[in-house]
């Protein structure tokens, strides 16, 4: 190498460690030491000295962080070591009882040390260093295979592309954390939702690591296990947080002060920079996380205590009824926009008339709104005070909303419905149902796409999905000729149909997969089914009187029948159920039912599907006619009632095993 050369490298490596120094400073210590003017003008230099020598850009050169294309598709890795979940705790009382169950495992009476920290909501990630160079990021996937993630977070700074060596670096080292927006960035998101605007909030998004396998530490406690993080360049949840007097991560004597931990956590959890949805409180020794081991790849050792659903208030702006697949009427809140649990909401079920009169909701009205789980939005209460005089209460409509006619409530029930065949909010609906991954399985017919076809009234019932050809499709807004060849292709692959899928997509009131799946067994073809009367129905076992109405009612419907055979003379096969290389006879699940829980390494309806293919059911609830439990990550309550029951739990390993038998 020339002294030209030589100059122009060692100029590169030195603003190199410049950067990665202020990035250090900034990112992780929050301590900037210079200003943006100045780092600016060393990352431009950096930059153009790259461009100019090319061949001299390395693996961990700071200019990676930008100009990259993330990647669209994602390729599998496993997972050296299981990413755990941890199981959920949601009372005081339930965190007393993991504290007791701990202590009974260890059979020890004293106090136990927690590390307790706040449990982030966001995207659980593992970062894989080899010799402090960062060579890929993968997120949990189903904790034993993830998705290779790498390109796709270059531009999180709070991520170091290579390691401090302080004191040294270990040749591998795998750490796991979460990835998270904060608050303030996410609004800002919202407001300017732009392809350029989500571009530079992919640069907003941050890292905190919370644990690791960095075999050469040789810690046996938490604190020194993060401090040791932190010399590395790996940004963690803070120890304070600015105008709090109380650390955010901290280790505590016993389960007591774990309990005021949770309570204050939870009263300040609003002030906080970053969504949170509970708190993480785990044995605090190393050895101890070792002797109490994991139960179906979730550790003895930990619990994420969850908070009670966020609530916040808004305003009722105006009740509209929206018509289902089924025909029933359902009322939904349209509410002023509201950031509840981390999430904006606009809009929240009412469920019927019933649940509007016992929470007496009106439009105009201030309401308590929460998220079910975190999850669904729904209304909790009115508040009435400071309600309008002349304000009326909602009334369910006497007309459908959709198509104008008279809606029913059958005697007994507390829902009103369509009966208009023809409806088109019906047919709307029916055919997502029949289209979707677990009926007829019809790729890239989305809800969008279906709504066009009912407007153009190109569509009127399931068998006109087999008559579309790309001519017609490429005259509809946003469909070009390479997508309307696909969207062919896929409605062709849908001509066979297993009967249990068949039966499904026909959205027969009452019955769902697993019970379709039941009458599939029990009647074989397609032919035998059609001919089921109702004392038939009812000899099966999960087919009550009520279902075995409803499909009794649908059997003898003439248009229903018609439009049967309408699907079958425009070319769909329907095929008996089939087993996955079982020999006829061979059913190794055969009366055995069992409920799935938590994520397992396969798609849970394939798991059912292989079940029932088998020979057993897979029931939705734990009760004593349960057989086992299969339970995989973060499992639940189902995991609790199977306990309580004394029901056998399957470790996925285990249920393996158990189908290879016979």
């Amino acid at each position: 190498m020339n002294s030209l050369k030589q100059n122009v490298a060692s100029r590169i490596l030195s603003l190199r460690n410049q950067i990665e120094h202020h990035d250090y400073a900034y990112y992780v210590l929050d301590r900037p030491i210079i200003s943006d003017y100045e780092y600016d003008n060393l990352f431009r230099e950096l930059q153009q000295l790259e461009i100019d020598h090319p061949e001299l850009l390395a693996a961990d050169s700071p200019t990676r962080r930008v100009g990259g294309t993330p990647a669209k598709q994602f390729i599998k890795r496993s997972h050296s070591e299981p990413m755990l979940s941890l199981q959920n705790t949601y009372s005081l009382d339930e965190i007393i009882a993991f504290d007791e169950r701990i202590k009974s495992q260890l059979s020890i009476s004293e106090d136990i040390e927690y590390f307790c920290e706040p449990k982030l909501d966001g995207l659980a990630l593992e970062l894989v260093y080899e010799n402090g160079i960062l060579r890929a990021a993968v997120t949990r996937g189903d904790g034993l295979i993830g998705e290779d993630v790498t390109a796709n977070i270059l531009t999180v700074k709070t991520i170091p592309l290579r390691l401090r060596s302080s004191p040294h670096i270990p040749s591998l080292a795998e750490i796991r954390g979460e990835l998270i927006m904060h608050k303030a960035d996410f609004l800002k998101l919202n407001q300017d939702p732009s392809m350029e605007s989500i571009s530079k909030a992919r640069r907003k998004l941050k890292a905190s690591l919370l644990s690791g396998v960095l075999p050469t530490l040789g810690v046996s406690r938490f604190p020194g296990g993060l401090s040791e993080f932190r010399k590395k360049g790996l940004k963690l949840i803070p120890k304070r947080q600015e105008n709090l007097h109380h650390p955010l991560a901290i280790r505590l004597e016993n389960i007591g002060a774990s309990l005021n931990y949770y309570e204050f956590i939870d009263s300040i959890r609003h002030y906080l920079p970053f969504e949170i949805d509970g708190v993480v409180i785990k044995v605090n020794s190393l050895k101890l996380q070792s002797e109490l081991g994991l139960i179906a790849r979730s550790p003895r050792w930990a619990t994420a205590a969850k908070f009670k659903p966020e609530q916040s208030q808004t305003k009722v702006l105006d009740i509209v009824v929206n018509v289902g697949r089924t025909g029933a009427l359902t009322p939904v809140a349209i509410l002023k926009p509201v950031r509840v649990g981390g999430v904006t909401v606009s809009q929240a079920t009412l469920h019927n008339q019933q649940e509007i009169d016992r929470k007496d909701v009106r439009i105009g009205d201030t309401v308590i709104i929460q998220r079910a789980g975190d999850v669904i939005p729904e209304v909790v209460k009115s508040i009435p005070e400071g309600r309008q005089t002349d304000s009326e209460p909602f009334v369910m409509p006497t007309a459908c909303p959709s198509c104008g006619n008279p809606v029913q409530r059958p005697e007994g029930e507390i829902i009103s419905r369509c009966t208009n065949r023809l409806c088109d909010s019906i047919l709307r609906e029916s055919l997502k149902h029949f289209a979707s991954r677990r009926a007829a399985n019809i790729d890239k017919l989305g809800d969008k796409m279906v709504d066009q076809l009912v407007d153009k009234g190109i569509i009127t019932c399931f068998s006109d999905l087999y008559k579309l050809n790309n001519e017609t499709l490429i005259g509809l807004d946003r469909m070009g000729e390479k997508s309307a060849s696909t969207l062919i292709q896929n409605i062709e692959a849908s001509r066979k149909v297993r009967l249990s899928r068949f039966i499904f997509a026909l959205g027969i009131r009452f019955v769902g997969e697993q019970t379709a799946k039941s009458l599939a067994h029990r009647f074989g073809s397609l032919d035998n089914f059609l001919k089921a009367n109702y004392e038939a129905l009812l000899e099966i076992e999960d087919v009550g009187p009520t279902v075995a109405a409803s499909i009794s009612h649908s059997l003898t419907d003439r248009s229903f029948l018609q439009e049967i055979k309408c699907l079958v003379e425009n070319g769909v096969t329907v095929m008996p159920e089939q087993s996955h290389g079982q020999e006829q006879g061979s059913k190794p699940l055969a009366g055995l039912n069992i409920v799935i829980t938590g994520t397992l390494p396969k798609e849970r309806d394939e798991i059912k599907d292989l079940i029932a293919e088998l020979g057993g059911r897979s029931g939705s609830s734990v009760s004593k006619k349960t057989d086992y439990v299969l339970a995989g990550i973060e499992p639940g309550s189902k995991l609790d009632k199977a306990k309580e029951l004394g029901i056998k739990i399957l470790e996925w390993g285990e249920f393996e095993e158990l189908i290879k038998k016979k």
